[in-house]
């Protein structure tokens, strides 16, 4: 039936026309924007999802640059604690002149004395951004280095960086030691020497006034063995003699061939070190104050005569092991801070290309529709103008 109220075919071809011009609009959207879901109206659930990895890789920009900024810390520490290292090097070749009788000893403490104030201008310098790790200003520094996400519940995660001690602050030094003469060198406040058969003895001032943190240690045929007064020691009636029996057993621990070391309480904070071996054993002991510096010996060495020079041989070892521990600890943690920063920046790169093939449009295809729901426009147009031109038609009937 046809009618010239109801035009249904112009209402089939409206409708087809509103449906083409939507996919239409839709389409030039994916194209200006280049996402096929620009909004949560799009898709509710797709969209949300992306939103929540998109907060993620803002966040990890930010990891980025504190990674970076922690990287480049520590490789200001660990290049400061390099040079240290150059230094007591150095130092230790003029130690080792001084061991020789025929030298001027003056010119070579004068030596010394340069490069403990060197050290001391490489460990006060090495700071970024107002950061000094070799001071012992810090104790741990935290790099942020992740962001943990289970669920809608999200963590951070960081890398302690330990930080080190090549200060060299104050020191007692050799204060609460004195040495006796042992068979093969004269007596010594700082160190002595043992031969095979020879015998020499430590003492442990029991009239000092010890702290907490306060240490002793002695190294002796190449190895050094340390104790530290803790609290309850300082509050003892007699921390000495605590103190002499902590560094025996610390010594004895060393496993040191020929060795041994007696130890009286009729003596108190004596120990007596007997040689059974066949090789001489170089003896020097110190004490650090708790706050003294990891490189506070320093300030104890004095090559200027004989007695100081044997001793500074013995003190320069520890040190020289104390900085090349700080290397190797910053440089294992530079590591592995660069390891994240690669690991981040990947992860990364990965959350954004899932967000991409969650949200971006395909071009080829939307280019291909475009093509088609233009030929569609095109037709439905011709196709609303035919429909539009029916009730003409009816006029012919009347005639």
């Amino acid at each position: 039936m046809s009618s010239i109220l109801t035009n249904t075919s112009a209402m089939v071809a409206l409708q087809t026309m509103k449906s083409i011009n939507k996919n239409m609009a839709m389409t030039q959207s994916e194209i200006s924007t280049g996402k096929s879901i620009n909004n949560a109206k799009d898709n509710a659930a797709i969209w949300a999802i992306s939103k929540t990895m998109e907060s993620d890789v803002k966040g990890f920009k930010g990891i980025s640059d504190s990674l970076a900024l922690g990287s480049t810390t520590v490789g200001v520490a660990r290049k400061a604690s390099e040079t240290v290292t150059d230094l007591l090097t150095q130092m230790k070749g003029k130690i080792v002149a001084a061991q020789e009788g025929n030298v001027d000893r003056a010119k070579l403490q004068t030596d010394v004395v340069a490069l403990r104030s060197q050290i001391e201008s490489v460990v006060g310098a090495a700071q970024f951004n107002g950061l000094n790790l070799v001071n012992g200003s810090q104790t741990t520094v935290d790099v942020l280095s992740s962001l943990d996400r289970s669920g809608s519940a999200v963590t951070s995660s960081s890398i302690s960086v330990t930080a080190q001690d090549l200060s060299t602050g104050s020191y007692v030094g050799q204060a609460a030691f004195t040495g006796s003469t042992g068979v093969s060198a004269a007596a010594d406040t700082a160190g002595f020497a043992i031969d095979a058969a020879g015998t020499g003895t430590i003492v442990v001032a029991a009239a000092a006034t010890y702290a907490e943190g306060d240490s002793l240690s002695l190294t002796i045929g190449g190895k050094t063995a340390s104790y530290t007064f803790t609290a309850a020691d300082v509050a003892s009636a007699t921390p000495a003699d605590i103190g002499a029996v902590g560094l025996k057993t610390a010594v004895e621990a060393l496993g040191v061939a020929g060795l041994t070391i007696n130890y009286d309480s009729a003596t108190p904070g004596t120990l007596v070190f007997t040689n059974g071996g066949a090789t001489d054993l170089s003896v020097s002991a110190q004490y650090k104050n708790a706050g003294a510096g990891g490189l506070g010996a320093l300030n104890a060495i004095n090559v200027s005569n004989a007695a100081g020079a044997a001793a500074a041989l013995g003190n320069i070892e520890t040190l020289i092991g104390t900085a090349i521990d700080a290397s190797a600890s910053f440089g294992s943690v530079q590591k592995r801070i660069e390891t994240q920063a690669d690991f981040v920046s990947e992860l990364t790169d990965s959350l954004k290309a899932g967000i991409g093939s969650l949200v971006d449009a395909n071009l080829e295809e939307t280019s291909a529709r475009l093509q088609a729901l233009q030929v569609q426009q095109q037709l439905a147009t011709q196709s609303l103008s035919i429909a539009n031109q029916a009730p003409q038609n009816l006029l012919s009937l009347f005639r």
